[in-house]
């Protein structure tokens, strides 16, 4: 992070500057591109993956430090292959792709060379329960059909995304959490639509969130993921490590951003003395310090727990 990331994030923005300019504004940088065969040169590489087959093996307790510090820089993760929704879907085509599967995408995916979506949200239905994805998965023979529509697909508009994992209803009828299934698509499958990509806050991300339409999407049956109505048991597992990632990255930010307060603190005057002496900006400091080291704590033993009894029994603190 010192040697190489931190100097380069100012040449990170000018070329993502200058691809925006050119109309790319979701494609990669060249020293992104650099930073990573460095990274991978130095085995800092798929850190996050539990798998040592495919990376270091660490337990997530030992991860969540490393994406404290890679969080201070918010495009940093990528740099050692570590970043969402890549890092999710890795885990799903480890645990539960075919041989095809993991050698079409998941051995390019580790090897950094492409990327994936993961295409779960909806724009109609509150998507953050998992029940109520709308997306039609008819079967029909060997083949689904797919309908419907999903946003907020990270990655999804990226020149380098070439496969989505999709999450859709294969059985109305069947118990709540029976209903959804998981496919593999590939981005240029006949009838699906890449129709924009989205902005959040108002800004547009390279990582890019695309809005897709499916219309009459063939998915042959090899490419369900696990088996028909296993979907719902696959996003509670993809997305448990993920909290993990995301806040510890989080944390890593808001460190980066309370070393800045405290810096403006002791370099700004008014009225004849430095803001680190005023009761309320030492108040400020204090708490944000206070929040930081509790978050932390919870994010950590929330890690600890799903080492230790597994993700199910651990899944109060993952939702916390």
């Amino acid at each position: 992070m010192d040697e190489h990331i931190y100097p380069n994030e100012s040449v990170y923005e000018e070329q993502m500057r200058e691809l925006a300019a050119a109309g790319n504004p979701h494609a990669t940088p060249q020293i992104l591109l650099d930073l990573k065969k460095k990274a991978k040169a130095a085995e800092l590489w798929n850190m996050f993956h539990p798998y040592a087959e495919w990376g270091p093996g660490l337990t997530n307790l030992e991860y969540a430090h490393l994406a404290e510090i890679t969080g201070r820089v918010p495009w940093s993760p990528e740099v050692f292959n570590c970043n969402a929704p890549d890092t999710g879907n890795m885990e799903v085509f480890t645990l539960f792709g075919t041989d095809e599967h993991k050698e079409k995408y998941l051995k390019p995916l580790l090897d950094g060379e492409i990327a994936s979506a993961f295409a779960m949200t909806e724009p109609a239905v509150a998507s953050s329960d998992a029940t109520n994805v709308e997306l039609r998965m008819e079967r029909d023979g060997d083949e689904y059909v797919l309908n419907g529509r999903k946003w907020f697909a990270s990655n999804a508009v990226r020149p380098d995304c070439k496969v989505l994992i999709v999450m859709g209803k294969t059985d109305p009828t069947a118990p709540t959490h029976r209903q959804q299934s998981m496919m593999v698509v590939p981005i240029d499958a006949p009838g699906l639509t890449i129709l924009r990509n989205l902005s959040v806050f108002g800004y547009v991300d390279r990582e890019s969130h695309g809005e897709l339409i499916f219309d009459n999407v063939r998915v042959p049956s090899k490419d369900v993921l696990k088996g028909e109505g296993e979907g719902f048991a696959i996003a509670q597992a993809r997305l448990g490590p993920g909290r993990i990632h995301h806040c510890m990255r989080a944390i890593g930010m808001a460190e980066r951003a309370l070393e800045l307060l405290c810096r403006r603190a002791v370099s700004r005057t008014t009225f004849g003395a430095p803001l680190a002496d005023r009761s309320n900006i030492q108040d400020w400091i204090a708490e944000a310090r206070i929040e930081i080291e509790m978050v932390r704590l919870l994010t950590l033993k929330a890690a600890y727990m799903m080492d230790t009894v597994g993700n199910k029994k651990a899944a109060t603190e993952i939702a916390a």
